[in-house]
C-alpha cells in the first residue's frame, strides 16, 4: 500500500487501541494491542506520518532509532539490591529504568497527556545483543522489568533486507504478534503532499515529466544509487534557500532537473 493508505490504517488501529468503554477501560486490553510494524524502503515518510498522526490525535509522540541503542541503554543498568526471602537477606540483581521507557514517562509528565505513541525506527536492524530484549518488548511491552504504561501504542518501522544489509527477518511466531503494514513509494500520493507543502516547482515539474525517476534505491559498481521522496524534499529546500540568498544552485544539485533549472 502507499503511505497515505498506511497512515489511515495506523490511525485506525491507534484509535481502536485508545478506545474506552463506559467504565473508562480500554476496549482492547493493553496486553492484546499488537505493535504496528511498517516495512518499506527508506525515505518514503514512515516517521513523518506517525508523528503527524500523534499530532492530529493530540497525544504524545516519542521517537527512537533503535540502532542507536545498546542493550544497556534499552534495558537499563544493573545494580545490586538487598531482599529478604524466608527470613534471610540476599543480594539481588536489579536494573535501572530503561532510557526508552523513562522517555515515555517524561513525555507524559511534561505534556500532562497520559496517552501517546512510542515510535521505534529500524527495529529489524538491532544488534545481536539487543535483539532478544527487542523481541521481548514487542511481545510483552516490557524492557527488563519496566513496562510501557497503558495508553501507549507501539509503532515501529524497518527496511526490508533488500534495502538494508543489517536487516533481519522476523519469524512467523513474531509476526503473528505484530500488525504488519508493507509500504511502497507512490508518486501520485507524494504529489498531493508536495502541493500542500510548497515543494519547489522545478522538482514537481521534473517528476511530472520523468515519473520513473521518483524513487530508486539500488546497488551499483561505484556505490549505492539512492533517490527517495525525502531526497526530493531536501533538494526543494536547498533550491529555495539558494534562491532566497540570490545564489546559483550547485550544478550537482540540479543535474537531474530540466534544462534551465
Amino acid at each position: 500500500m502507499n503511505i497515505k493508505e498506511a497512515s489511515e490504517q495506523i490511525k485506525g488501529a491507534i484509535r481502536a487501541y485508545l478506545s474506552k468503554d463506559e467504565h473508562g477501560l480500554y476496549r482492547i486490553p493493553f496486553r492484546m494491542q499488537r505493535p504496528v510494524i511498517m516495512l518499506g524502503p527508506p525515505g518514503v515518510g514512515k516517521t513523518a506520518i506517525v508523528e503527524q498522526i500523534a499530532d492530529e490525535m493530540g497525544i504524545n509522540f516519542v521517537s527512537y532509532s533503535i540502532t542507536h541503542h545498546t542493550r544497556q541503554s534499552a534495558l537499563g543498568l544493573p545494580f545490586i539490591s538487598k531482599e529478604k526471602f524466608d527470613g534471610k537477606e540476599y543480594s539481588v540483581s536489579e536494573y535501572t529504568m530503561s532510557e526508552i521507557v523513562a522517555a515515555v514517562y517524561r513525555a507524559r509528565g511534561e505534556s500532562g497527556v497520559e496517552e501517546g505513541i512510542l515510535f521505534l525506527d529500524e527495529v529489524n536492524c538491532v544488534s545481536e545483543t539487543l535483539a532478544p530484549a527487542m523481541l521481548q518488548f514487542l511481545q510483552y511491552k516490557t524492557f527488563g522489568t519496566h513496562r510501557l504504561p497503558e495508553g501507549w501504542a507501539i509503532v515501529t518501522a524497518g527496511n526490508p533486507p533488500e534495502y538494508n544489509r543489517s536487516a533481519r527477518e522476523f519469524d512467523a511466531a513474531m509476526l503473528d504478534r505484530l500488525l504488519k503494514i508493507e509500504i511502497e513509494p507512490d508518486l501520485s500520493v507524494w504529489q498531493e503532499y508536495a502541493a500542500g507543502h510548497g515543494i519547489h516547482p522545478a522538482v514537481t515539474t521534473y517528476l511530472e515529466a520523468k515519473p520513473n525517476n521518483f524513487y530508486r534505491v539500488r546497488a551499483a559498481a561505484r556505490g549505492s544509487k539512492v533517490v527517495t521522496s525525502r531526497g526530493w524534499e531536501d533538494l526543494s529546500r536547498m533550491l529555495q534557500a539558494y534562491e532566497a540568498e540570490g545564489m546559483e544552485p550547485p550544478r550537482h544539485s540540479c543535474r537531474s532537473l530540466p534544462p534551465g533549472r
